[in-house]
């Protein structure tokens, strides 16, 4: 068996052929859902689009502006060094950080749509001051209320497609989350495209309040979505006899009794005891804590978001204008998306981590070429020439696109599907917290790294991206096909975490409960 997969025969032992089909009812409940992974992607594009409009700049910025003016004494890479702008950007993580643990307790207790209502009022609020602001303090304000929609959405979403889908289709559904951020991110980036050509200077108030659209469709949706069987489960409000008519209707199909037999097992080992407590005081949890930590520090240090907040500077900082760094953001978008797409169809095909892997490495190779070019074609002042920037927009792009398919949908996939239900919101929060961190850190620390670094940043996450990828092939199993109430399974057959897992009480206890934990 290669180093860390789960064979074909171990999932089927475990269900793999769980009862179920995709039905309207799931298909319309998850695609409302999504708006939440909408808003996320469009405030990510937005930010960097604003960011890069001189009217935006001159009003909120204009120690920068002045540099872009052609302030000769400034390093290419530095111009947009600037702490104000960065927390411009990072004031929405920061607030999603912070509201992280109070969405944990309201999806565990209330349940994942309360939380998506939370968070759609919450965008709606930010979109509003966003889009009238008349100093910078309205501009961040705006930005934080954005982020605590963030924190409840991102706690909310992705677990609400993992629980909605039916098994066999787990990855396509859940990796909808990050088709519909890619989607949210190329919405951002046409809308800045054509805003910046308002005459007038106030495309960017439009940008902003734009946010409220998706942000009204989730709200509105939420209204009148389901919340998950697993949810009502681990409420206990609900009698079990209707919690198993609602699970026929998301299954189309009256075949759910061992569906609904491992939910109720589940739920029953949180008697008597936190998830957050759980998760970090029991050694049979010690797996899923290292990927719910060390999964989104990864996505996070692919330098991604670095691309996505910044692709507009970046592309400004190589001597190209405007509007044409803005047209090649939305080219770029246009790859994420559709790769994105590809992996939705492949994930549950080929599996985590072969897309893992390819995705990769094609990264990697794309760090490291885009870091040589710009080495040694990019100095302190004048541009490239346009041959160079054409190949920078398409490495960027190839880059885009084995994110795509790779750490941008798995990096929400596999922690929303690897946690047993009594440690799930917890386990899901610890995924968000340890995203947002890092979300912070690049945002607030790439523009000055890149004046100080300059090329060699582009380097350093190349380093990161091949500490990932051992990562994955060494300690990360297969999860493709596994139920969600079952998955706890493949720790207990993987080289390395079956000695982690083995041996304790905790394990003896979850052995006898036949691997429902």
């Amino acid at each position: 068996m290669a180093v860390g997969v789960v064979g074909d025969e171990n999932q089927e032992r475990r269900g793999g052929g769980a009862a179920g089909r995709v039905t309207a009812f799931v298909v319309l409940s998850c695609i409302t859902a999504a708006m939440g992974g909408v808003i996320f992607g469009y405030d990510i594009g937005i930010a960097g689009g604003v960011s890069s409009m001189e009217p935006f700049l001159r009003k909120f910025f204009p120690e920068v502006h002045r540099r872009m003016e052609g302030d000769v004494r400034v390093s290419n890479y530095c111009k947009f060094d600037s702490q104000l702008l960065t927390a411009f950007t990072s004031s929405l993580y920061v607030a999603g950080l912070l509201t992280t643990f109070a969405a944990s307790r309201v999806t565990a207790g209330r349940g994942r749509r309360p939380s998506m209502l939370l968070g759609g009022a919450a965008f709606l609020a930010g979109a509003a001051i966003g889009g009238a602001s008349v100093d910078i303090y309205m501009v961040i304000l705006g930005r934080v209320l954005l982020g605590v929609g963030l924190g409840f959405a991102n706690q909310a979403v992705p677990l609400y497609l993992s629980e909605m889908a039916p098994s066999r289709w787990r990855g396509a559904f859940s990796n909808g989350f990050q088709l519909s951020v890619g989607v949210g991110a190329l919405a951002a980036n046409v809308i800045n495209y054509g805003t910046e050509k308002i005459r007038g200077g106030w495309g960017w108030r439009v940008s902003l309040a734009l946010a409220a659209v998706p942000a009204g469709l989730l709200t509105l949706g939420a209204l009148f979505l389901p919340e998950t069987p697993n949810s009502l489960i681990q409420q206990g409000k609900v009698d079990r006899r209707d919690v198993e008519q609602l699970l026929k209707k998301i299954r189309g199909t009256d075949d759910v009794a061992d569906e609904l037999d491992g939910i109720v097992a589940a739920n029953s080992a949180t008697a008597g005891c936190g998830g957050l407590r759980m998760l970090l005081s029991q050694r049979r949890y010690r797996p899923q804590l290292a990927m719910a930590v060390m999964i989104p520090f990864f996505q996070q240090v692919t330098g991604i978001n670095a691309i996505a907040f910044y692709a507009p500077v970046l592309l400004r900082t190589i001597g190209m204008g405007e509007s044409a760094s803005l047209l090649s953001a939305v080219v770029t978008g246009i790859v994420g998306v559709g790769a994105t797409f590809l992996s939705m169809v492949a994930v549950d095909r080929f599996g985590r981590r072969t897309l893992f892997l390819v995705g990769g490495a094609q990264m990697l190779v794309s760090q490291v070429l885009i870091g040589g070019i710009m080495a040694a074609k990019l100095g302190d002042d004048g541009g490239v020439s346009k041959a160079w920037a054409a190949a920078l927009i398409l490495l960027i792009a190839v880059y885009v696109a084995g994110f795509g398919w790779s750490w941008g949908p798995l990096g929400w996939l596999v922690p929303s599907e690897i946690f047993p239900l009594e440690v799930r919101s917890a386990g899901q929060s610890v995924t968000v917290a340890v995203s947002f961190v890092f979300t912070v850190f690049v945002a607030q620390a790439f523009l000055a790294m890149l004046c100080h670094m300059k090329a060699g940043i582009f380097f350093f996450f190349a380093a990161w991206l091949a500490a990932m990828t051992a990562f994955v092939y060494l300690l990360l199993p297969e999860t493709k096909g596994v139920p969600i109430e079952e998955v706890a399974g493949v720790w207990r057959d993987h080289w390395f975490w079956s000695r982690v897992v083995g041996g304790g009480g905790d394990d003896e206890e979850a052995r006898n409960n036949g691997g429902k934990l």
